[in-house]
């Protein structure tokens, strides 16, 4: 050691962990005033790579040091005299963690520049002879540390200021999304509605997330796909069984478009707005669902949502307009607020701001524990024909001719429990409560779904999931309308393994059972092989 004997040195670096605080070198309490200055000098040694560093103005912040600490006072000296103490984001101070000489060098390169500050305002007389000599004595002990500490500062410099030259946008990420998915189905009902052909389809997604204040988010989604109604085509082309059709249908006839453009921002600590041209129910209302995602959860469309999100919902994709508010009362109970009115560009005159279908829909979320999530939504909905626009299976009063649109009030209950840190429950169930405009027709729809699923089974990023449960089923006729003859179920199953970080394979099959509530219709197998790559 060229400065220091191995006794001094052996000062110096318990000293710069002891002013982190009570390390295993406490016998140096009684060493001297230089010793003193040196704690004091380094004590910053704490601003490790992993910590975001905070700025202290007094040592009482620190919430892990105490007055009895034998470093106590070096530190009040160096936070009253030069203000170069940070701590950790929780206010501790961590002083028992080792240091190794860059941590140390890092502190002391920090102290080093508040000192040239102070040196530089013209208030030299603030610091010392035996500070800088004692700064003198480590700046030369730690030269190499703190050339190559300056040397990765300048490199990181050069680099940043090369991104900044050549980002896309200082406030603009861009996340991108592609599925390919093998697909083939079968109706179970024979001639003449014969199973289809297998196909291979996509859709690719690109979503622009700007943010200009670190709090909101700017969301415009590109989208383009090929995938095919396989409702449709299990009904020969005729009409679409929509019980049948996967999570991730689309169809843009391999052309981008936008399929997202909405602002969500927040109005003080608890409340957080939403409005969008062309936007999605579960922006606001929250699915409640662990399997909602329609790229690595569920492959069905009937297992993401229920119908207090579906229905007055089925024209998204040609322009959704939306306006929304959550409140947060604390951590257990939450409101969702949400309006939508569709299609903006096609309206009719008959409802909602747009002259389409509407919604005006309201969710209460309550979390009891870590572990359980309760959710109770209300939907008054207007929806243009005789439809309920939810794509649901058979969303119609059926039968009814002179049919002009259709009034409902849908109530929803939801339960998410994680049984343990691999496995959860989810159900949920909802009634409809649907009356015709222009003709004496009503009729109540019901429908629920339960799921269980298990994350990491095998390996990290894993999910399997069982999910069985009963589609849109018309009861309690009344005047015109048309009960369903038989009663229609769901049943599907999956398992999502992760190949790496940015790719997932998704096997999965599922069952529909009576389809369009008839019997006659037979059974609906589907068979998914989807591929999701994010980048």
């Amino acid at each position: 050691m060229s400065k220091f004997s191995k006794k001094n040195y052996s000062v110096v670096i318990s000293a710069a962990v002891a002013a982190s605080a009570l390390i295993s070198g406490a016998a140096n309490a009684q060493a001297s005033q230089d010793s003193e200055v040196i704690r004091s000098v380094t004590t910053d040694s704490l601003v490790r790579p992993s910590a975001v560093a905070q700025n202290v103005t007094s040592v009482s912040q620190l919430s892990d040091v105490r007055p009895t600490d034998w470093a106590f006072t070096a530190l009040q000296s160096l936070v009253e005299r030069y203000g170069c103490i940070a701590g950790y984001p929780d206010s501790t101070f961590r002083g028992r963690q080792a240091t190794s000489r860059y941590e140390f060098a890092a502190g002391l390169n920090a102290c080093l520049d508040k000192i040239n500050e102070i040196i530089s305002a013209g208030l030299a007389d603030k610091v010392s002879k035996e500070d800088l000599a004692t700064l003198q004595k480590l700046q030369e002990e730690f030269a190499a540390e703190l050339a190559t500490l300056r040397g990765r500062v300048d490199a990181l410099d050069a680099k940043t200021a090369k991104l900044e030259a050549q980002q896309f946008s200082t406030t603009t990420k861009l996340r991108g999304e592609a599925i390919m998915a093998l697909a083939a189905a079968s109706d179970g009902g024979g001639a003449p509605f014969d199973k289809t052909n297998t196909t291979f389809s996509y859709r690719v997604r690109l979503n622009l997330d700007t943010s200009f204040t670190g709090k909101d988010l700017l969301r415009t989604r590109l989208e383009a796909a090929n995938n095919p109604n396989i409702g449709t085509a299990l009904n020969n082309g005729v009409n679409s069984w929509n019980g049948s059709r996967l999570s991730f249908d689309t169809n843009t006839n391999n052309s981008f478009n936008i399929g997202r453009l909405y602002y969500k921002f927040p109005i003080g600590d608890n409340i957080t707005a939403y409005i969008a041209p062309i936007g999605a129910p579960e922006d606001v209302i929250s699915p409640l669902n662990p399997l909602e995602s329609d790229s690595q959860g569920t492959i069905s469309r009937f297992g993401r949502f229920n119908p207090l999100i579906r229905i007055a919902s089925s024209g998204r994709d040609s322009g959704l307009a939306i306006a929304g508010l959550a409140f947060k009362f604390n951590n257990q109970a939450a409101l969702e607020l949400m309006y939508s009115a569709a299609n903006a560009g096609t309206p009719t005159g008959q409802g909602g701001v747009t002259g389409n279908d509407t919604k005006l829909a309201a969710q209460l979320v309550f979390k009891p524990s870590d572990a359980l999530t309760l959710g109770i939504g209300y939907a008054n909905a207007y929806t243009v024909g005789n439809t309920l626009s939810a794509g649901l299976n058979v969303d119609s009063l059926g039968g009814a001719a002179g049919v002009t649109g259709i009034k409902s009030n849908t109530v929803v209950g939801s339960l998410v429990w994680d049984i343990t840190k691999k496995f959860t429950f989810n159900t949920w169930g909802s009634w409809s409560f649907a009356d015709a405009t222009g003709i004496n027709s009503s009729t109540t729809f019901t429908s629920w779904l339960a799921s269980l699923s298990a994350k990491d089974l095998f390996t990290e990023g894993d999910l399997a999931a069982v999910s069985f449960g009963q589609p849109l089923l018309r009861t309690s006729i009344g005047g015109l309308a048309q009960g369903s003859p038989d009663t229609p179920y769901h049943l599907e199953a999956f398992y999502r393994f992760r190949v790496s970080k940015n790719i997932s394979i998704t096997p999965g099959v599922f069952f529909v059972f009576n389809q369009n509530s008839a019997n006659a219709n037979g059974t609906a197998t589907v068979g998914v092989i989807r591929t999701t790559f994010s980048f």
